[in-house]
């Protein structure tokens, strides 16, 4: 067993060391805000935070995370505490998802749990980051529909109203 906290709640996962977080995250604990985009840390569709840090759950094995506290779309807001499949109450109310929302960002959507969980990570460091601080920021999240401009925008938003 591999003891964990997912969005502030403790959790022992019965899986191999060597399984990656993201399919721990979608199949073991239902999870599925997290996708899974290339597999190989490519194009950021998996980022979640591991302490803090936006980590691609792709490459991160499950056991290099025991006991770390793994934070994913589902638990970024002010309702924290979800897992196993449950959104947390007032999860709207994070200023990246309300800005997001406000912005228009997304066109497939396929790509902006991994978009507002880098960009969460972001405003965490950087309460006021500049357009080319948030560029940099965001570059290693790839987004297919092109939306970058209206990503930068939402996160300029979020700054703004956090």
């Amino acid at each position: 067993m591999i003891d964990l906290t997912v969005n502030a709640r403790p959790v022992q996962i019965d899986a191999s060391e060597d399984t990656a977080l993201l399919w721990v995250l979608r199949e073991h604990l239902g999870l599925t805000g997290t996708k899974f985009g290339c597999g190989a840390g490519m194009c950021g569709a998996c980022t979640v935070h591991v302490d803090g840090i936006p980590t691609f759950a792709c490459l991160t094995a499950v056991g290099d995370v025991a006991g770390a506290a793994v934070t994913t779309i589902e638990g970024l807001g002010a309702g924290q505490g979800a897992g196993q499949g449950e959104e947390p109450e007032g999860e709207a109310d994070h200023p990246l998802k309300r800005a997001w929302v406000a912005e228009q960002v997304p066109q497939c959507g396929y790509c902006q749990s991994g978009q507002i969980m880098r960009a969460a990570a972001l405003l965490e460091e950087n309460p006021d980051p500049s357009r080319q601080e948030i560029l940099e920021s965001m570059s290693t999240n790839l987004c297919r529909c092109g939306t970058y401009n209206r990503i930068v925008k939402a996160v300029q938003r979020a700054a703004r109203e956090a």
